[in-house]
């Protein structure tokens, strides 16, 4: 009788903490837009960016999938990639000339938007 009502409580713990938790941070869908790229997301993302040998590159702690394209930048292709590393999301943008790019995100109608805007230097 005691274990059993020991079970029922840790279940019902279980069924409060998993109500309570915050939702896991996804990436939702990528749009390619005028120089550059929008990110879509459930919650807020944390967002490290950088640069390293002309490539631009951001590091989102975030679920989702791998993805990769093409985008135009001032009449050229430039080309980015999505890759997961660990519990991370890793976006890097390619082009023939080194880039600049800067980042801003937003929270529009219950969900985040990520900007990239691209540029060369």
């Amino acid at each position: 009788m005691i274990g059993s009502l020991a079970l029922f409580g840790f279940l019902i713990g279980l069924m409060i903490g998993r109500l309570l938790q915050p939702a896991e941070l996804r990436l939702e869908r990528v749009e390619v837009v005028e120089q550059g790229l929008q990110l879509w997301f459930n919650v807020e993302p944390r967002v490290r960016a950088g640069h390293f040998e002309g490539a631009f590159i951001l590091r989102v702690e975030s679920l989702g999938r791998e993805q990769q394209g093409q985008l135009p930048l001032q009449g050229k292709v430039v080309k980015w990639r999505l890759r997961r590393e660990g519990r991370e999301l890793l976006l890097r943008v390619l082009a023939t000339r080194p880039l600049r790019g800067e980042w801003r995100a937003e929270e529009l109608d219950g969900r985040w938007r990520l900007t990239v805007s691209l540029d060369y230097e």
